[in-house]
């Protein structure tokens, strides 16, 4: 039988292997460092640490000031993208926990520049999402994460939307013209849940609560079959009292 060997070990780059050293280094001189300084603590023959100092430099992963090395703008890039995808990781988590508890589909949305956008939904096979049949952007008139968007907007924001994205029935069941919808959200208190029944999917209905995280609009809402109508306010209720410890995840979903 043939002896086992041992696996080859990675191949390292060690020119990557040396930037990286040197990034870390410039990262605890948060008021920079020269050449020589990052060279030597960073364990790197000088001409090494200067060719790869410009190469860094040029690539915007460092910054060159008065004489010193500072971390750059790509670094920063690097590390919000990170805290981006660990924030959206959190309120994902959040909603997908709230999906299993309240047993419904749960979506949450925000209205950035100028659009509806659906930035994150929790469902599953046995309780699916409603499905994008129509563009959510182009149709929030129709559904109640829509609905509830507009709601919040002031008369300036909510006119702005509705010339880019006119008013049109989607079922037999959604509001007909602009001023239906117009009247029926001036009915409504700017922060009350909003309610439809078949108006963007036949057989479904939905709600959605109203966020209120600085200045931006954004709401939850969950979904259900319309032969399971009777759970749909008592979802409702347990979605409002879960909100306030997502309230951390959404501002900050709304900002990005």
């Amino acid at each position: 039988m043939a002896t086992a060997t041992n696996a080859p070990a990675p191949t390292l780059i060690v020119s990557v292997q040396r930037a990286m050293r040197l990034l870390e280094t410039v990262s605890s001189h948060p008021d920079g460092a020269p050449a020589k300084q990052l060279a030597r603590e960073a364990g790197l023959p000088l001409p090494t640490a200067y060719h790869l100092l410009r190469t860094l430099t040029h690539e915007d992963y460092l910054r060159r000031e008065k004489g010193v090395f500072i971390l750059g703008d790509a670094v920063e890039r690097l590390a919000i993208g990170g805290a981006l995808r660990n924030r959206r990781t959190t309120l994902v988590d959040s909603l997908a926990h709230w999906r299993d508890a309240i047993g419904v589909p749960v979506y949450f949305a925000a209205y950035r520049e100028g659009e509806i956008e659906i930035v994150a939904v929790a469902d599953t096979p046995y309780a699916p999402a409603v499905a994008e049949w129509a563009d959510f952007r182009e149709t929030g008139h129709a559904h109640a994460l829509g609905q509830c968007l507009l709601s919040q907007l002031d008369e300036q924001g909510r006119s702005d939307h509705l010339d880019r994205h006119p008013v049109q029935p989607v079922t037999p069941c959604s509001v007909r013209d602009r001023r239906a919808l117009l009247e029926r959200l001036a009915s409504k208190e700017r922060m009350q849940t909003v309610v439809e029944r078949q108006e963007y999917a036949l057989g479904t209905v939905c709600a959605a609560i109203p966020i209120t995280a600085g200045s931006g609009a954004a709401a939850m809402g969950i979904s259900l079959p319309l032969h399971q109508e009777e759970r749909l306010f008592e979802a409702v209720e347990q979605l409002r009292n879960a909100i306030g410890g997502l309230l951390g995840s959404i501002a900050f979903s709304i900002s990005i």
